[in-house]
């Protein structure tokens, strides 16, 4: 158990290590210059040596891999430099951005478990054919729906045309009802397929029919013998998911102007701003990793027999 679990954060620390050198460089590809976009404008009045002194200061004339490794190190002690545009710690843009963010992604995740769960037990406990199959093909045309199309649909309907819920200077909860519904949409999709797909597995098995035959309720089977081991290989689509869930997260709060990373991200994108955009894609990518680590971590106290190496082969 111990080596698995080293083994497991080491994977992690290999990928966030992957992920923020592939951005580096992908970045500093990038045609522009964000210090002569901001600084070479005549309202600042500022002189080509003053000009060479602020990049100088930002260390944009170092060469790429003396800035890669000033960059690695500051990230490794939780500095991510400033933000060129806007004169602060990048730090400081995240720290007033990223909660909007975590609490819509917390939401949206939490909704989209929900609806996927409650997708796959009405669809396994109805007793009509024909119900069961529509309820089964809703999975695959949730998934074909494009945030951004879903997120503007839901605001024509339920904002313009049924006036339910207002996008005009809205509460602190009623402003995340059409963005969670917007971004757990798209997630509950392939979950609730992957749920229906194990639960008619599992009901195949002998010990379901050991059930039935003891008189078991259709009901009592599927809560409590075939819904626990229908959950696993759900759980790693999670956490696959949850990439999916940011990067819907970004769209969704461009679609309902949220101020949150998405914004952030819109802004640092179109100033060319490196800092900010290296620093939301290691956050992001350490969001994800994070939480497939946590699922990996949770197999082998869901399944006990993953706790042994012959349990592991098996």
């Amino acid at each position: 158990m111990t080596r698995y679990v080293f083994s497991r954060i080491g994977q992690a620390v290999l990928v966030l290590w992957a992920s923020f050198t592939l951005s580096f460089v992908l970045l500093q590809a990038m045609p522009g210059d964000a210090v002569l976009i901001k600084f070479l404008n005549p309202e600042y009045g500022l002189s080509p040596e003053q000009i060479q002194q602020i990049r100088e200061a930002y260390a944009v004339d170092s060469t790429v891999l003396v800035q890669y490794f000033q960059t690695l190190v500051n990230f490794l002690k939780g500095d991510f430099g400033y933000s060129v545009q806007a004169g602060v710690p990048v730090s400081a843009q995240l720290a007033v951005s990223l909660p909007p963010t975590l609490k819509l992604a917390t939401l949206g995740f939490v909704a989209a478990v929900g609806l996927a769960v409650l997708i796959a037990f009405v669809s396994s406990l109805s007793p009509f054919g024909w119900l069961r199959n529509l309820i089964q093909s809703l999975p695959s045309l949730l998934i074909s729906i494009p945030v951004f199309w879903l997120g503007i649909m839901l605001i024509q309907i339920f904002s313009f045309r049924l006036k339910l819920v207002s996008v005009i200077n809205p509460g602190p909860w009623e402003s995340l009802i059409l963005p969670v519904a917007t971004i757990s949409v798209p997630i509950a999709a392939p979950l609730a397929q992957i749920l229906i797909r194990n639960i008619d597995e599992i009901s195949t098995r002998p010990f379901v029919s050991v059930a039935i035959a003891k008189g078991a309720s259709k009901t009592r089977i599927l809560w409590r013998h075939v819904a626990r081991n229908a959950v696993l290989p759900a759980l790693t689509i999670a956490g696959v998911l949850f990439g999916e869930l940011l990067a819907g997260a970004v769209v969704t709060e461009t679609v309902f102007g949220l101020n949150g990373i998405g914004g952030l991200t819109e802004k640092a994108v179109g100033n060319q701003d490196l800092s900010v955009l290296q620093a939301v894609v290691v956050i992001s990518a350490a969001a994800f990793v994070a939480i497939n680590l946590a699922v990996d971590l949770a197999y082998p106290l869901l399944d006990p027999r993953l706790r042994t190496g012959h349990g592991a082969k098996s």
